[in-house]
């Protein structure tokens, strides 16, 4: 943004002057009433010096009287008021001087004792003093050039700098009040007060400016329409019958639908304690009664803002949380939940050994002839439909699908959860596969079969890979079971003797004798009928 001084500006108007120099004015003052609030406050190791700082203290809050007084914007912004007036000179030069002389005359007596008596501390707060007081002086120099120059135009180069520098601000806060009238047009505000003349006045002062205001006679009333509908700013009067307003306060904050509304405490009891009870309870703001309908305003349309920030804060919240949950699914459809967690929590390498645990293998048998008379769309249908039947008898029985690969489906019952009943819920499993794809085909009148093998045994099962993550098995146990999927029959289970011990009580079996296995030799196995 361009400096104050690069920037072309109108010649310098009243208004703008005057904003320059009452900010001139009081920051000083408020400098000199702040390090001697603080010297009063510390004093104990210079007690004596005491009267003489409460003097400061006083004059400069003297001194933040007189210029309310003098530049008070009623008189200010009335054409008929001449700046160069006998009385407006005599104010500038005397009412605002002699309390100046008195802060400069005993700080400087006090700056000297405190070198004598090497009070450091004392010493820069009272140079800070007299360094506020000169710039409260420069200030003044140019009020009373205000007053005695030939109109605004003849200022010092001082003067015009102050000037554009007050338009920028003038102007910025023009374009702001336009922005927030925008903006108060769409806000719903609640007026809470039991007393009628109080109701009415705040919210004409509000409709004035363009707000959409409803009122409530008690706090009860009150939390009953937070909780009916939405509002964008809540004004709650202390003192009311039924419910007072600390009591309606700490309700709202306790309610995780309404906490996030801002809250504006009018009270007739203007005192510390009063605004201290309100800002611990949650309140935003704080007004007394008699208030300034320009400071009104200016308090609802901060709690607005705060409002229109908070709500992009939940937004901004909410779309985190539902991106994690998204994520999560994701991480849970690709590992089990367990294993997702450890990982959430930092684990870099998870393998774990399981004693026993239940694998199968089901093929679909002959689905590449399936694919070689479909579609490439209708191969992809169907495979889905098998596969998420597959998924949701997975699930139903407490099992996890370790993957998939083409047209064959692997998982295992024991891990990562340890269970004793594993080989139980996979045969369980198998049985409905098998009358799962008998279904299917029944439905599409085709003649895919499931192909199942099981075996049980120990395994190694950990996750693999850094960006794409997979949980798989490693282990005899399961090339066995793949084994025993490979050289079974078409519309069969097939399962090893080590499975067919743990089962046979609960299960109808066929004896199949024994078969030549890949890398096993003979191996005895068993044909899965169903349970007894």
């Amino acid at each position: 943004m361009p400096s104050a001084a690069g920037k072309r500006h109108p010649e310098p108007k009243r208004e703008y002057l005057l904003v320059q120099l009452q900010h001139g004015l009081r920051t000083p003052i408020n400098a000199i009433i702040g390090y001697s609030r603080l010297l009063l406050e510390d004093g104990s190791s210079y007690a004596c010096r005491l009267p003489d700082l409460q003097r400061i203290h006083s004059a400069g809050k003297r001194l933040l009287n007189l210029v309310d007084e003098v530049l008070d914007w009623d008189n200010l912004r009335d054409p008929q008021f001449d700046l160069r007036s006998p009385a407006f000179t005599h104010r500038v030069q005397h009412d605002l001087k002699d309390p100046l002389n008195v802060i400069v005359g005993y700080t400087e007596m006090l700056l000297e004792e405190a070198d004598d008596t090497e009070l450091d501390h004392l010493s820069e707060d009272l140079h800070n003093i007299l360094t506020a007081a000169g710039q409260l002086r420069r200030t003044i120099d140019d009020l009373e050039a205000l007053g005695t120059a030939n109109g605004v135009t003849g200022q010092s180069q001082h003067l015009a700098a102050a000037a554009a520098l007050a338009y920028d601000a003038v102007e910025t806060l023009h374009s702001l009040t336009a922005q927030h009238d925008q903006e108060a047009r769409a806000a719903r505000v609640l007026v809470v007060d039991d007393n009628d003349s109080n109701r009415d006045l705040i919210s004409r002062h509000l409709i004035r400016h363009g707000y959409r205001v409803e009122t409530a006679q008690d706090g009860q009333q009150a939390v009953r329409m937070m909780q009916e509908r939405s509002y964008d700013v809540v004004l709650l009067d202390v003192i009311m019958p039924h419910m007072n307003g600390y009591e309606a306060l700490a309700l709202i904050k306790s309610d995780e639908d309404l906490l996030h509304v801002p809250v504006i405490m009018i009270s007739a009891y203007d005192d510390l304690e009063s605004i201290a009870r309100c800002i611990e309870l949650g309140a935003d703001e704080y007004l007394p009664k008699l208030f300034n309908p320009v400071l009104l305003r200016a308090r609802v349309a901060a709690c607005l803002e705060k409002k229109r920030l908070r709500d992009r804060e939940r937004v901004f919240l909410r779309t985190i949380r539902s991106e994690q949950e998204k994520s999560e699914k994701l991480l849970l459809n690709i590992l089990p939940e367990p294993i997702a967690q450890r990982l959430k929590q930092g684990e870099s390498s998870i393998a774990d050994e399981f004693a026993e645990v239940t694998v199968l293998f089901c093929d679909l048998v002959d689905f590449t002839g399936f694919g070689s008379r479909h579609d490439a769309s209708t191969v992809v249908d169907r495979l889905n439909e098998v596969f998420r039947t597959f998924d949701d008898l997975v699930e139903t029985n407490g099992l996890e699908k370790v993957k998939t690969i083409g047209d064959a489906y692997m998982l295992v019952g024991g891990l990562p959860i340890v269970r004793t009943d594993h080989a139980a819920a996979v045969a369980d499993v198998a049985v409905a596969m098998t009358e799962a794809v008998e279904r299917l085909n029944r439905t599409h009148r085709e003649s895919i079969q499931a192909r199942v093998g099981i075996h049980t045994g120990p395994v190694v099962a950990g996750v693999i890979g850094r960006t794409k993550f997979t949980y798989d098995l490693w282990g005899d146990t399961v090339n066995v079971a793949s084994r025993m999927e490979s050289h079974g029959i078409p519309g069969r289970i097939q399962v090893s003797e080590c499975t067919y011990r743990r089962l046979r009580e609960e299960f109808i079996f066929e004896k199949r004798g024994k078969i030549s296995i890949k890398g096993k030799g003979r191996m005895k196995t068993y044909l899965l009928c169903g349970r007894r």
